[in-house]
């Protein structure tokens, strides 16, 4: 049963799905502009940014402040198929449907609102995430794909994609991820869960998919660096266990470049849903 909004509230929590190609946003979240900054930025303020734009174009619709919260704050150049964010208004009664199509009216052909929900006060697009899932995409032939530029990662060599499923395997499970986190990371506690790591091959793709409770800067990059040294030859199999067990990230691969890089979907506990 969906969610009823009661019209004497004085307000509303709003759920949204969005999708966005994030090549030339400096990632997810609002950031101030750096003096070294030459080149163009929003009317507003701040650096372009998905949640600048997507507040920007809220903004036009609600005519009030508002702050969006989104629920994975993904890197500069990353993409997103599901990101999930919230935010309060008080305009309860403007229909969902005719709501979405006023927001996307007003945002760049790389961001859309595939849906809004209304939501109990309770949901918080963080705190009520369960897991995420990222999806990595290769493209694995001698000749780019031109149709793909920017939102792939082309890689011409051979991969040995069995060998990058058995060593996708290793991080499945909880582990210090602090050898396959980047420098700064920020974060008090550097264990993770990831439920599912797989590898699977479709003509020219490689696909590398992890879904986690969580992840760390750049962890899923370093993730797939690492799969496709060893998928190259350039690093054995073992060497997922080798620097989860280490926790140096010199063991590790380099980080792969964010244009691979999506964010799928997130799940959210069941009592932060709609009812």
């Amino acid at each position: 049963m969906s969610f009823v909004v009661d019209p004497s509230s004085p307000s509303v929590r709003i759920k949204l799905t969005i999708a966005y190609r994030g090549t030339h946003y400096h990632g997810w979240q609002r950031q101030e502009i750096p003096p070294t900054w030459k080149g163009e930025t929003l009317p507003d303020h701040g650096l372009p940014t998905v949640q600048e734009c997507l507040e920007k174009a809220i903004k036009h619709v609600v005519r009030h402040p508002l702050n969006v919260v989104g629920s994975s704050r993904t890197d500069s150049g990353v993409h997103a198929k599901g990101q999930v964010v919230h935010f309060d208004t008080d305009k309860v009664q403007i229909p969902v449907e005719g709501f979405r199509r006023a927001i996307n009216s007003r945002l760049p052909g790389d961001i859309n609102v595939v849906k809004l929900e209304h939501t109990p006060a309770t949901f918080d697009a963080i705190g009520s995430t369960v897991s995420k899932r990222y999806q990595y995409v290769i493209w694995n032939a001698i000749d780019r794909n031109p149709h793909l530029y920017g939102l792939d990662n082309h890689r011409w060599q051979t991969l040995d994609v069995d060998l990058m499923r058995q060593a996708a395997a290793s991080f499945v499970g909880t582990h210090d991820f602090v050898g396959f986190a980047k420098a700064g990371h920020g974060r008090e506690s550097t264990v993770r869960t990831i439920f599912n790591c797989a590898v699977s091959k479709r003509k020219q793709f490689v696909v590398i998919g992890v879904e986690g409770s969580g992840f760390l800067w750049n962890q899923i990059r370093i993730m797939a660096g690492t799969l496709l040294e060893i998928g190259h030859g350039e690093l054995p199999a073992d060497r997922v266990r080798v620097a989860l067990e280490s926790g140096e990230r010199r063991l590790a691969g380099r980080t792969a470049p964010a244009n691979g890089l999506y964010l799928q979907w997130i799940k959210f506990a069941s009592n932060s849903e709609p009812a």
